[in-house]
């Protein structure tokens, strides 16, 4: 386990290095990259954004080019709660083992199962047990360029398999808390290639959502530190914001 860990690092290390030699820190953006597809967003209902956008303030990852507009959503209550009980019990969490779906039409190109949920502690501590950071993921291949990455999938709960077509809105998969994680949620990104550690992240556009304030957003994370001034929406969403599809059934 630590030695595939290690493994991974390293990779991430690597992937780095080639990013920043290929790009020159010319990467993606709003202004220069402008997607065809059209994506929904993975789940039904109204989720919250905890992390992500398309500015340095908002992002998940800034400094982590394959991860900078990448998204983790989870489901909150009236008073800005995540959970319902016992905290350190992943079944307690409003988004656990709710329905994960295709952000768009594409082909099934990786899935990796097998891993255990981590353990959540009340103070929040990463406790990863997996061998990969991703946990239980799956990968779509949307165009000849453009993939999607769907991670801390609950463990069997994947229900697609390589090579399979799926469409809009079909159901993949659950979410869960598996992988480098502190509580279930949902990691999504949109990446440009198919490798996780090479592949530079995409800003994405969503279409057929609604998004709305939060309210007592506060109470979940009151540091303010990456709450944006100004939407960006249409089409980007980011964190503090509620938001869901107007029309999830699948084609």
């Amino acid at each position: 386990m630590k030695s595939a860990k290690m493994i991974q690092a390293l990779k991430q290390v690597q992937g780095l290095l080639v990013l920043k030699y290929k790009y020159q820190g010319n990467f993606p953006n709003i202004e220069n990259y402008h997607s065809q597809i059209k994506y929904s967003l993975p789940f039904s209902g109204k989720w919250f954004v905890a992390s992500g956008g398309v500015t340095k303030k908002t992002s998940h990852s800034w400094e982590i080019p394959t991860q900078r507009y990448a998204y983790d959503f989870i489901i909150l209550d009236k008073i800005g709660n995540s959970f319902r009980g016992e905290e350190t019990e992943v079944e307690s969490f409003y988004c656990y083992g709710k329905d994960i779906l295709a952000p768009a039409d594409g082909i099934i190109v990786e899935v990796y199962a097998g891993n255990p949920n981590s353990n959540i502690t009340k103070d929040r501590t990463v406790s990863c047990t997996a061998c990969d950071i991703r946990g239980n993921y799956i990968l779509i291949c949307h165009s000849n360029n453009e993939y999607s990455l769907l991670a801390h999938l609950k463990p069997n709960s994947i229900i697609v398999s390589v090579g399979q077509s799926v469409k809009t809105g079909e159901k993949i998969a659950e979410c869960g808390n598996s992988g480098n994680t502190t509580e279930p949620h949902l990691h999504f990104q949109i990446q440009l290639g198919r490798s996780f550690y090479s592949s530079p992240g995409l800003p994405i556009k969503f279409e057929n959502i609604i998004v709305e304030d939060t309210p007592n957003y506060i109470n979940f994370d009151d540091s303010h530190l990456n709450k944006q001034d100004t939407s960006f929406y249409p089409p980007y969403i980011e964190v503090g914001q509620t938001v869901g599809n107007i029309n999830c059934n699948p084609k």
